[in-house]
């Protein structure tokens, strides 16, 4: 190779500057672009995700990621990676590592199904942390790193495997029952309940079914006011958020169809899967294309595009940060709204 002369190197430097810095900057910006976007369908929506917001990839390589919450006391989130039998912690100071395992199933090797690990994850009002552990098909609270099982059956029968769940300012617990951690899902031969419900546990242990007629009932929040039971339903046929009258006693009303996600199924992968309610009362649910942003009115302000099927989300920090479990990674973008809580 010939050498260059002073003055052909001192010409080439700032071209070879330039090209260094448009590599840099094509890489920044196709980073920008694999971690999302958002859409905005409603004017609404700039006063909850600031027109500046950028979605972060914070950590990846995540079998299925699911059931993010965030542990106040400790600064950190709390998220499943459901296949893999595993809950992992991420906190800005530390990263991420893992946080509990097993977290589903504690039987035998080889056993809990297809996705035995714990799915949905909540703090109970003691600050105990509360899971739905599909493989041992039940919901437990950890203490003292073990396992104390909270509920296990319903008149006698088996749960299908415990999906998401949300605590109502009564302490009452309400939680979803697809078969989604059972080998064969929803034609596995060991169901032992007949229907995929939604349930309530009262503060006073009374275990009641509130609703059997969906057939993939999934993510599960409340309004601020206690007085609304939302319900994402996962299947393909009917991929809707219903919502429900909670009634004095914890009873229902007739469930009516809050959101209807066929029309937006052509914007990306998903379905409705888990979600979660701010202060205002604005419903930010899983579904077509990553997370999709609704008023208390089902009013549909836009959507935070991930690009692949997110599967469930968490307000943390100060309560304005979004956490979301997008297939197999986990993601933030900074709003301006506050989730319930804080």
């Amino acid at each position: 190779m010939s050498k260059l002369t002073r003055a052909q190197a001192t010409a080439a430097r700032p071209a070879c500057l330039a090209a260094a810095l448009l590599a840099a900057c094509t890489a920044l910006s196709q980073t920008a672009v694999d971690a999302g976007r958002v859409d905005r369908v409603d004017a609404r929506l700039d006063a909850l995700v600031p027109k500046d917001a950028k979605i972060e990839i914070l950590a990846s390589g995540f079998k299925w990621s699911e059931g993010p919450v965030w542990d106040r006391a400790n600064g950190r989130l709390l998220f499943s990676d459901v296949p893999n039998n595993v809950v992992h912690q991420w906190s800005a100071k530390g990263g991420r590592s893992v946080f509990l395992t097993p977290s589903g199933y504690t039987g035998p090797e080889g056993g809990g199904g297809r996705e035995p690990g714990a799915n949905g994850l909540a703090f109970d009002a003691q600050g105990r942390l509360v899971l739905c552990q599909h493989g041992d098909r039940r919901i437990s609270r950890l203490e003292s790193g073990k396992f104390v099982p909270v509920v296990e059956r319903f008149e006698g029968k088996r749960f299908n495997s415990p999906n998401d769940l949300v605590f109502g300012r009564d302490g009452a617990l309400y939680f979803t029952d697809p078969p989604y951690g059972l080998t064969k899902t929803f034609d596995d031969p060991g169901r032992e309940i007949g229907w995929n419900g939604v349930y309530r546990l009262g503060p006073d242990g009374k275990l009641t079914v509130l609703v059997k007629d969906l057939k993939a009932p999934n993510g599960i929040g409340l309004s601020p006011d206690d007085k609304t039971l939302y319900v994402g339903q996962s299947n393909p046929d009917q991929p809707v958020v219903m919502a429900y009258d909670l009634r004095a006693d914890g009873t229902v009303g007739a469930g009516r169809v809050f959101f209807d996600v066929t029309p937006v199924r052509k914007t990306g992968p998903g379905l409705p899967d888990g979600l979660k309610v701010d202060r205002d009362g604005n419903v930010w649910t899983s579904g077509p294309g990553g997370i999709l942003v609704l008023t208390s009115k089902g009013e549909h302000l836009g959507t935070i595009v991930t690009g692949v099927p997110t599967a469930n989300l968490a307000f943390g920090d100060d309560g304005s940060t979004l956490y979301m479990t997008a297939n197999d990674t986990l993601r933030r973008i900074r709003t301006t709204a506050r989730g319930l809580g804080f």
